[in-house]
């Protein structure tokens, strides 16, 4: 038995794991999280929570246990039950048909998404159209549009758009951004409306977070020197879904999303000698080491951070799961 195991250990082939740094949650990911829990030890089991908290089904999970329960819409939730509403914010029509119930609600969006809300505001009361970049049908592109009138915000998803969008008023115009997009796409974008519209307005700093600029950064550190790079992460996570798509187009063309360990290919690692791993924003970095972990099942690993910078972003939380 000692000489087989032996044997095994033998014939692992070598593998280096570049770990990208910063990854994993980003500090809305975890206040929206942290605001669930506080709010079934002050409330009590169970606590609503209209939508994915986050876009990752293990913290969902996780949260279940301990007695949330995820819905579509408010009107499955209680009258006798607080609600919370996920980090990616709603449209203003869920915040009023929750007061107009007189429902308790704890608002978990995420503070730099609710700066874009009020940047949309701003332009709107200042007589704007405003032009969103971003994904449609995401959750924060339906919350962003849903602070302003119908036909006040106009969606534009790629350059192709930005090209052909038609605007009523071009001198009396500004854009926002999804938090979560590609930097490098939405530069692009950007840069298109500029040149079709001088006179546009924009952020003075841009939307996109902190997180996601520097997740990707992370990974255009690394996917250069990768042979493969995996990205832990949900499908329906924007953020995550950008990583890959950074990777492939930095160096690293064999890239893909896992959402656990469980769901690896390993044959398709096969002839891989350094493997990138990265996390989106709404992953817990428990499962990097699950991964890193099945990868030593398998490979004579040898692990490298790569750190890009520092991150020491902390959100307060609400003052009524404080006191």
């Amino acid at each position: 038995m000692l000489h087989d195991r032996f044997l095994m250990t033998e014939s692992k082939k070598p593998l280096t794991i570049l770990l990208a740094s910063p990854r994993g949650f980003c500090a809305g990911v975890d206040r929206a999280i942290q605001i669930v829990e506080r709010a079934i030890k002050r409330y009590g089991r169970p606590v609503y929570v209209r939508h994915e908290i986050v876009h990752n089904r293990f913290v969902v999970q996780n949260l279940e246990a301990k007695g949330a329960i995820f819905v579509d819409e408010l009107d499955e939730v209680p009258d006798d039950r607080p609600v919370v509403f996920s980090a990616h914010g709603v449209p203003k029509a869920v915040t009023a048909e929750a007061a107009r119930r007189d429902l308790l609600y704890i608002d978990a969006t995420c503070p730099l998404v609710s700066k874009v809300h009020r940047e949309a505001e701003r332009h709107s009361d200042q007589r704007r159209t405003v032009i969103l970049i971003g994904h449609a049908g995401h959750p924060e592109v339906i919350g962003t549009m849903g602070q302003l009138p119908p036909g006040a915000v106009l969606l534009v998803e790629d350059v192709k758009q930005a090209e052909a969008i038609y605007v009523a008023d071009p001198l009396n115009l500004a854009y926002a951004t999804q938090t979560t997009l590609s930097v490098d796409d939405t530069v692009e974008i950007v840069t298109a409306l500029r040149r079709r519209f001088p006179a546009i307005q924009g952020p003075k700093m841009e939307d996109i977070c902190y997180a996601t600029t520097n997740r990707q950064a992370a990974v255009k550190a690394i996917a250069e020197t990768c042979d493969a790079l995996v990205v832990i992460g949900a499908p329906n996570s924007s953020n995550s879904m950008r990583l890959v798509e950074v990777a492939a187009n930095h160096g690293c063309a064999k890239s893909r999303l896992v959402q656990r360990t469980a769901d690896m290919d390993w044959q398709w690692l096969v002839g891989a000698r350094r493997l990138g791993i990265t996390a989106g924003a709404s992953a817990p970095e428990l499962l990097v080491d699950e991964l890193v972990t099945a990868c030593r099942e398998r490979f004579d690993v040898a692990v490298e951070e790569v750190r890009t910078t520092e991150e020491s972003v902390v959100f307060k939380l609400p003052r009524t799961l404080v006191a």
